[in-house]
């Protein structure tokens, strides 16, 4: 690769996250001023909706998220705390865990959807400035 080209790469990469952090921190404060959940809280309950089952294996829920499993465990019990997800073992191997969507979760998703796709809208679908 030129100098030129490795110059190019780490301006996107640069740019890239720019733009992670500035919707993120948008996102993440419209989520938790209005509704009380954060951005990670948010796509967990985003992602159980998506899974159509109501409920995910820990591990699953992991491969799918940007989150640590570490990370990830301390969302889930957040959530678990406040009424919107359970937790409970699998019958056929004691070792998995599954994350359940509660009906409390399934409303607050509901009131924080909007919220979340506003916020996307904003900062995702804006006309690029013509020079």
């Amino acid at each position: 690769m030129t100098e030129t080209g490795e110059t190019e790469l780490v301006r996107r990469w640069r740019d890239v996250l720019a733009c992670y952090s500035t919707v993120s921190c948008a996102l993440d404060r419209a989520l938790q001023e209005t509704h009380g959940i954060g951005m990670s809280e948010f796509e967990v309950l985003d992602r159980l909706v998506d899974a159509s089952c109501d409920d995910l294996r820990m591990h699953d829920l992991a491969g799918a998220m940007y989150l640590s499993q570490s990370a990830l465990s301390r969302t889930v019990a957040r959530l678990e705390r406040d009424g919107l997800v359970e937790r409970c073992l699998c019958a056929e191997d004691r070792r998995a865990i599954f994350v359940k969507l509660t009906a409390a979760g399934r409303e607050r998703h509901t009131r924080a959807r909007s919220t979340q796709r506003a916020v996307l809208a904003e900062h995702l679908m804006a006309e690029p400035a013509r020079a």
